[in-house]
């Protein structure tokens, strides 16, 4: 059987999403706790996604513009992996990184773990390094990640964090024109 460069591509593309899902979820966390999720989107699913990014920047909010910017590179992208952390608390007895003097004043103001977040961090350090190994394009997009959580993909709100990857000739992620 014979395979042209745009299938092997597309089949480097899933196979580098897979890996870095599995980085993703296999990078150190808080207290041994795994409350990261992971997802790709491809083809309509992209779409959809991209489509929320340009609705986020069609409120006319000056501070959102450059998620049309990232909407392209998502659009040109061939996948995009979607890392995220669901709502959790690291529960230490002396902590405040969240800046409340307990898990239950954070509860109560409905603040985000900052353990949680660092585990986000991590997690999505890990897979983007995955993407460079793989050799495969790579950007980290908290817009995308954001119009996710619009999405609301799961039950509970989860924070996403999106990177898109790519395996062309050139990267579409790098000559971004900043939006005015």
């Amino acid at each position: 059987m014979r395979y042209d460069s745009d299938e092997m591509e597309r089949q480097a593309i899933l196979a580098a999403a897979a890996r870095m899902c599995a980085a993703a979820r296999t990078a150190p966390k808080a207290k041994g706790a795994d409350n990261i999720l992971t997802m790709v989107l491809t083809g309509e699913d992209k779409k959809d996604l991209t489509d929320k990014m340009r609705e986020i920047a069609a409120t006319g909010n000056p501070a959102v513009q450059f998620f049309n910017r990232d909407a392209d590179n998502v659009d040109a992208a061939q996948a995009i992996v979607l890392i995220g952390a669901k709502p959790a608390r690291a529960g230490l007895k002396v902590c405040g990184f969240c800046g409340f003097d307990s898990c239950a004043s954070a509860d109560a103001a409905g603040a985000r773990c900052a353990f949680n977040m660092i585990d986000l961090g991590i997690a999505v350090g890990s897979a983007a390094s995955v993407a460079a190994d793989c050799r495969v394009d790579s950007r980290v997009l908290y817009s995308a990640g954001k119009a996710a959580q619009l999405m609301e993909y799961e039950e509970f709100d989860v924070i996403w964090l999106g990177v898109p990857i790519a395996a062309y000739g050139k990267s579409p992620f790098f000559d971004r024109k900043a939006q005015k």
